[in-house]
């Protein structure tokens, strides 16, 4: 990885891939029958992305960017927002749209984008008829019009894999309310997912996956997208229910800021997910109360040469100390105030830049530089994974000539390593060997 660019001229989504904010656009780039296939990410600013808004500069986009990643760990931890870790739906997290995924559902497949959430589970789209929905662009699913679609019933095995459901003359019902006030209500289905390829002409078809058929939905949604595609832990996931098909096995790699308007992030499935070669680590996997999160256990973080250990004491919500969660949808690195506050000093320490006050509220370790900041390497140590991280994963430019660190302190909840922090990594989770590795790669041309 490479220093962080010194011009916020630069077009939006050459900058802000910070935000790590993206179209998923699927297209077939190999496959082996269900083997293995990769996907194309698109930056959410990018012209290419409905999420484009032309009139924000990039300064505005980063800011953006930064309040997301508040929202996103005050959702995932706050335990005055956990009525109750007995109660499956309070573990459900709305990710406001940092990612927006194209499939295409039914028979014949109808194309539909949703939130593409890696801390949720269950699937589910808004569906006619809609007695009350959130504003939408695209039209809503007609159920009606597909072959392929049944209604789960009740009593059976597939009602009761999905948490937080009721019966209602022998129909199954989902309700799933997020901690922002949001909630779809519906009903409990089955459906075929199809992803399209665009490059090679050719599909991918999954049937009798289970979703929820939302016929109430409200709440903080963006219109561009059409409900939330669960791609978190849980048994219920899509990539849980395509286990069998993909082995348990997939990845990203995330391109930086700076890259060329035409390279693209991606994401992989099954053969096409595997981590391998030289300079790759490994972490396990760890099983958490909240059993959406991939958790793994950070020991240490050196700069440069000085090593912290992680011994904070703040109690997380998942068992044991050092836990964190690796999240792609969270820009920002979040750990205990009391173990940031360490790091923040070691690393004031090691840079000779100019200190200053910056007007974000966001982040307090700020340089005014207009060139890229020297900044020494921050290794965070997990179980049997030491990863290196740079200037750019550890740097955000937030305006013409101002640098601030991308950590950011929490008082209560969960650590987060977050999306900035993974950019240049190719990431790959093998949920058969419960692991997650890491591998230093250049995303841009992965």
């Amino acid at each position: 990885m490479v220093a962080i660019m010194n011009n916020l001229s630069l077009p939006i989504a050459m900058v802000l891939a910070l935000s790590v904010t993206y179209l998923l656009h699927f297209s077939l780039v190999q496959a082996d029958h269900m083997g293995g296939f990769s996907v194309k990410l698109i930056h959410r600013n990018s012209p290419l992305s409905p999420f484009y808004n032309p009139s924000e500069t990039p300064s505005q986009c980063v800011t953006n960017a930064l309040q997301r990643s508040i929202n996103r760990v005050n959702l995932f931890g706050s335990t005055n927002l956990l009525p109750s870790l007995n109660d499956p739906e309070s573990t459900i997290v709305s990710d406001k749209g940092e990612y927006l995924m194209k499939i295409s559902i039914g028979t014949p497949p109808v194309e539909i984008s949703g939130v593409a959430d890696t801390a949720s589970d269950l699937t589910w789209i808004q569906c006619m008829p809609c007695s009350s929905c959130y504003k939408q662009k695209s039209p809503l699913f007609d159920p009606k019009n597909s072959n392929t679609y049944k209604v789960v019933s009740c009593p059976s095995s597939q009602c009761q894999s999905v948490s937080g459901t009721s019966c209602s003359e022998d129909t199954c019902h989902y309700k799933r309310f997020y901690r922002d006030r949001s909630y779809s209500n519906g009903i409990v289905s089955t459906e075929t997912i199809t992803f399209n390829s665009t490059s090679l002409g050719q599909t991918i078809s999954l049937p009798q996956i289970i979703i929820g058929c939302g016929h109430n939905n409200s709440g903080l949604f963006n219109e561009d997208g059409s409900g939330v595609i669960g791609l978190g832990r849980g048994s219920m996931s899509l990539i849980s229910q395509m286990d069998s098909s993909i082995d348990g096995k997939f990845s990203y790699c995330l391109v930086p800021a700076f890259s060329p308007l035409n390279s693209s992030s991606k994401m992989s499935f099954g053969n096409n997910a595997v981590v391998s070669g030289a300079m790759v680590v490994s972490t396990p996997l760890l099983s958490g109360d909240l059993k959406s999160f991939y958790f793994v256990k950070l020991e240490a973080m050196s700069v440069g040469r000085k090593k912290l250990q992680y011994n904070s004491t703040l109690m997380p919500i998942a068992p044991g100390r050092g836990i964190i969660i690796v999240d792609s949808g969270t820009t920002l690195t979040m750990l205990p105030k009391d173990f940031y506050n360490r790091l923040e000093l070691t690393m004031s320490k090691a840079i000779r830049s100019k200190r200053v006050r910056h007007a974000s509220r966001y982040l307090s370790l700020c340089y005014k530089t207009k060139s890229a900041i020297k900044a020494p390497i921050i290794t965070a140590h997990f179980t049997g994974a030491a990863v290196k991280l740079k200037a750019s994963n550890t740097f955000i430019r937030v305006s013409m000539d101002v640098v601030c660190f991308a950590f950011r302190p929490i008082t209560q909840g969960n650590a987060i390593f977050g999306s900035m922090a993974q950019t240049n990594f190719l990431i790959g989770y093998d949920l058969k060997k419960e692991s997650i590795s890491f591998k230093p790669t250049d995303c841009s041309k992965n």
